[in-house]
Formats: structure tokens, C-alpha cells, sequence
């Protein structure tokens, strides 16, 4: 490789780096404690349990309308928006309800025993520490700008990995795979560990930046998906006005036409009339696989909310599909506990990577960042190191 392509590629590895490198510190502190947020929530107290009853109710079902009455009656004067069946304990159902059926933060969430059809609890809804890691790991607070500008910091990311890789090759030419200069200066030890931890990881560190990435445009590639495909599908009820309850069929029948439409699938959740993700005239039923891949892919349903008949099950285009897979390879949480400690593990690799190229950064010679070899050769025993590609690039 030619000296100046090793400039361009050290330029663009080192300001790549470090615009991302804080923010991708953030995303790695925060989404340490998320990959166990089922164990964290229990320790905590924030998860809810399904009462202890007799074995032989666990299979009993009650119809979804006792469920959802069961949930309007703590908030009387709030609207269902979504329901689901709990991930961890198909005995529980949550239900979702807003002062209206738009958009909001503004929401409560209800557990209820789907064995007897009672209120359990009510999630904490924006509280306590778990909440405000997921807060800042996917918007920093700032809502979708936030997850775009995040999403932008994940292409960075990759632009620094790909630039790194390229300078690994001449860094390393005269040295061994791995090598760790214990003999040299600090900020040398930290380079070659910096190097060592990067090349390991690099592999998890592009799938978790790119699926990260893509995760942030969910609900653009969502509102262009309801656009192009489903208002095609629901041209017969446009300008039809928001079903009221008292028009709509039993919740229990719609519920009934999905399964036998569903093939055997299982309920991911349900968006009510008027919600964002279905339309002022139908239930919709996001149904899902029952194998650790088919789980993650969902099938919705547009049930009629008057007749309780299918009126539509519009297959997910290619770039749905692509995003619900990439899901799981983000969370890492498709494997059990095995799983979430490498993710863990190589989670924390990512931070002494991220944190060694900053110090590195920090602690580069003078002459380094005037580019000048005379004032290398003044900085110290660390002079030689700033001519190579990859301290340059630090």
C-alpha cells in the first residue's frame, strides 16, 4: 500500500473514530445492563408475576374481551391501544392504554392473568434504572432525531472498522499476529492491545453496529411499509370514521379468525382501531413463529373490528424481514443466559477498544499531530511509533 493511501485511510480511521467513539461509549455502557434486563428487572422488582394457582389452571384461557375489561377498569378513561401475550410467561397478557388511540409516551401498561382474567399489576412505565438505560441506548431522550443521529454514529462506526482493517495489514507487517510490546512504553502496550482486542472483536463489533444501525430506522421503514402496502389494502374504509366500541364484534372473535387464519402461529400483539399500526376499522394481529428464528418474524392480520372477518394478511416486505432479523443479532438475546454473557463479554472488549483509542488519541506525541518529523523526534521514546500507519491513525 502506497504512503499517501496510508494517510487517506489513517485520516479517515482517526476522525471516524473519534466523532463516534463517545457515543458508541454510551451505546456499550448502556447496553451492558440491557442484555440482562429480565435478571436485572427480577432483582429489582420491576418484573411482574404471574400469580401461584393450581397447575391445572395454567392451560385455562379466558376470553380476551374478560382480559381486556380487566384492563380498561384500572384506567377507565384511557383507550386499549396494544395488547400481548407476555414474552416469559404466556399467563400474562399486557395491555397498552392511552388517552386516545394516537401516538404517545403518555401511556399506562397493564398485566393481566389470562387464567382468570384479572389485574395483576401495573408496569412501571418511564421508571426506575432500567427504563433510563433503554432510554438513552435508543434515542438519548430525543425521540426519533435522537435514533437517526445514533443510526449515523453506527455508520461511522463501520467506516472505522473497515479503516482499521486495512491498516492492520501493513501495522503488523513486521510484527506477529496478537504481539503485546510488554518491553515498550505505555501508550505502545496499549496500541498493540488496542489492535489485539479490536481484531477479535471486529467480527460481533460490525453485525452489532450494523443491526444497531438499522434498528434505528424502524419506524421510518414502518410508516413507509403502512404507505405503500397496506393503505392499497385499505382503500374500501378510507374516510370511514373510528369504530366505537359499541360497533365492533367480540374482541374473543377476532382473536378466533387469526388463529385459523395463523397456521399455528402464536400472538406477538395486538394493534386496536385507530392505532398507528393498524387502522380506524380493524384489529390487527402481529402473529409470530414458535421457533427461536420464526419468533422474530411477524405476520400481521387486518381482522374487520364490526365483523370480526379477514380482510387482509399482507406478507412483510424484504425490508421488515431484514429488520426484524436483525433484532436479535443486536440484542443477542436468542440464545439464553449462554448467549447474553458473551454478548457481554465481547461487549466489554468493545469498551477497552473504544476507551485505549481515545487515550491513545489523547496521549499522542506532539510531533504526531503537527506531522512534522522533526517535532517527532523531540516528543520522546514515542517518536518512532507516530510514523507508523496505525499510530497515526490513533
Amino acid at each position: 500500500m502506497s504512503s499517501r493511501a496510508i494517510r487517506v485511510w489513517s485520516w479517515l480511521h482517526k476522525w471516524t473514530s473519534l466523532v463516534c467513539t463517545l457515543f458508541m461509549l454510551l451505546l456499550c455502557l448502556t447496553g451492558l445492563p440491557l442484555i440482562f434486563h429480565h435478571e436485572i428487572g427480577h432483582l429489582l422488582g420491576d418484573e411482574i408475576e404471574a400469580p401461584e394457582l393450581p397447575a391445572a389452571m395454567d392451560k385455562q384461557r379466558v376470553p380476551l374481551d374478560t382480559m381486556a375489561k380487566a384492563a380498561n377498569a384500572v384506567h377507565p378513561n384511557l383507550v386499549i391501544q396494544y395488547a400481548g401475550e407476555n414474552e416469559d410467561d404466556p399467563r400474562l397478557w399486557w395491555f397498552t392504554l392511552a388517552a386516545t388511540t394516537a401516538p404517545t409516551d403518555q401511556f399506562k401498561s397493564v398485566a393481566v392473568d389470562a387464567r382468570t382474567g384479572l389485574a395483576v399489576r401495573e408496569y412501571r412505565v418511564g421508571e426506575g434504572f432500567m427504563d433510563l438505560m433503554l432510554r438513552l441506548h435508543v434515542d438519548m431522550f430525543a425521540g426519533l432525531p435522537g435514533k437517526l443521529f445514533l443510526g449515523f454514529m453506527g455508520l461511522l462506526l463501520l467506516v472505522a472498522l473497515v479503516s482499521g482493517v486495512v491498516l492492520y495489514a501493513p501495522f503488523m507487517r513486521k510484527l506477529d499476529f496478537g504481539a503485546v510490546r510488554k518491553d515498550r512504553s505505555t501508550r505502545v502496550k496499549w496500541l498493540d492491545l488496542h489492535n489485539l482486542v479490536g481484531i477479535v472483536t471486529l467480527v460481533w463489533c460490525f453485525v452489532v453496529g450494523a443491526t444497531g444501525m438499522i434498528n434505528t430506522w424502524a419506524e421510518l421503514l414502518v410508516q413507509y411499509w403502512q404507505y405503500d402496502k397496506v393503505t392499497t389494502l385499505l382503500a374500501p374504509y378510507k374516510d370511514q370514521p373510528l369504530l366505537t366500541a359499541a360497533e365492533r364484534a367480540p374482541l374473543q372473535a377476532s382473536m378466533d379468525t387469526a388463529m385459523q387464519a395463523g397456521n399455528r402461529r402464536k400472538v406477538s400483539f395486538i394493534a386496536f382501531p385507530g392505532t398507528s399500526f393498524s387502522s380506524p376499522h380493524h384489529n390487527t394481529f402481529f402473529l409470530k413463529g414458535t421457533t427461536p428464528l420464526t419468533s422474530k418474524l411477524l405476520q400481521p392480520l387486518l381482522i374487520d373490528a364490526r365483523t370480526a372477518q379477514l380482510t387482509a394478511a399482507p406478507e412483510l416486505p424484504w425490508y421488515l424481514t431484514g429488520l426484524l432479523i436483525s433484532q436479535p443479532l443486536h440484542f443477542g438475546d436468542y440464545g439464553g443466559m449462554p448467549m447474553k454473557i458473551l454478548w457481554a463479554l465481547l461487549d466489554v472488549a468493545t469498551i477497552v477498544v473504544l476507551g485505549s483509542g481515545l487515550y491513545l488519541w489523547l496521549r499522542k506525541p506532539q510531533g504526531a499531530r503537527k506531522g512534522t518529523r522533526k517535532d517527532a523526534a523531540d516528543a520522546g521514546p514515542d517518536a518512532d511509533d507516530a510514523q507508523n500507519p496505525e499510530t497515526a491513525a490513533a
